[in-house]
């Protein structure tokens, strides 16, 4: 077994990712165990999972690898055969992971995160909008990354804290370039990915922030950030929640992921960030953020949407 810190949590697992902050030593505790194994016969048209009940979930990412999850503890893999090692790793830190997650409680979003002040902010958005270019763009200009492109986050009424993922953004070849990264000693994220893997040794946020604000990633004509409503933030949280088709198929896993929106709303500011598609122009988006920032008052940065 090889063991990680992922999160708050000790992954032990018997794929290896050199993605992952390693655990040097004894182990006491394991949160979330990887294994390797046969999973029972999917339908084979099925593009998500199959379900079993929400605590046992089966289910198989076409092209890549069959799993089961157990209770929000173990993920069992079976590789399909000649898939590409990179992609399989990719495909369990990414929709699989996000999946136990929700079986432990937590809301899993569509969004990269960095630390601005000790606090988290984030960029939540589709794929291919931008997330992982602009929290990039922040940890080049020597902010802190929590996530990149999936965002867990542990919810109370009281509180809402971003769980650190692991220290590597991916990202176009391009945007990198255009950040005065040497792309050329980069590797893709996978095979015939169009994204390369930018891992950082400095710069990782380990331990878990309170969320304080989340921009809703759009595109325009021009630069500028406006507020969301509560009801257009409610709204862009179910958009943008990892497993959220899955979830609809679970009365117990929805009811939860409804109340921890509704919770999220109450606590968080949202603003919409219209973005000009133009790599150019990265540096006065970091700079439209930080003047966002600084222009909220502590009153204002706490006060939800309404």
């Amino acid at each position: 077994m090889n063991f990680y810190k992922i999160s708050i949590f000790c992954l032990a697992s018997e794929v290896e990712f050199p993605e992952l902050i390693p655990i040097e030593g004894d182990v006491e505790a394991v949160d979330i165990t990887v294994r390797l194994g046969t999973v029972e016969a999917v339908d084979t048209d099925a593009v998500d999972c199959d379900t079993v009940g929400s605590r046992n979930l089966i289910g198989r990412i076409p092209h890549v690898a069959k799993f089961s999850f157990v209770d929000g503890c173990e993920i069992t893999v079976e590789p399909l055969s000649h898939v590409d090692e990179a992609l399989l790793r990719t495909t369990i830190l990414g929709p699989a992971l996000c999946l136990l997650l929700e079986q432990r409680g937590l809301l899993v979003l569509h969004a990269s995160c960095i630390n601005i002040n000790h606090q988290a902010v984030a960029f939540m958005g589709g794929s291919g909008w931008g997330k992982s270019t602009l929290a990039t763009a922040f940890h080049r200009k020597g902010y802190d990354a929590l996530t990149d492109d999936v965002m867990p986050l542990s919810v109370t009424q009281n509180q809402a804290l971003v769980l650190p993922s692991y220290p590597q953004f991916k990202v176009a070849p391009e945007a990198l370039a255009s950040l005065g990264a040497d792309v050329d000693r980069l590797s893709p994220v996978y095979k015939d990915c169009g994204k390369l893997s930018y891992r950082f040794a400095k710069g990782f946020q380990k331990e878990p922030l309170p969320l304080r604000r989340v921009y809703v990633l759009r595109k325009g004509d021009r630069h500028e950030i406006t507020p969301a409503t509560r009801q257009e933030a409610f709204s862009e949280l179910i958009r943008h929640t990892r497993t959220i088709d899955l979830l609809k198929e679970h009365k117990d896993l929805i009811s939860q992921h409804f109340q921890l929106c509704t919770q999220l709303i109450q606590q968080v500011s949202f603003g919409y960030f219209t973005r000009k598609p133009a790599l150019e122009d990265l540096p006065k988006l970091v700079a439209l953020v930080e003047d966002d920032i600084a222009k909220l008052s502590s009153h204002d940065l706490l006060t939800p949407a309404r």
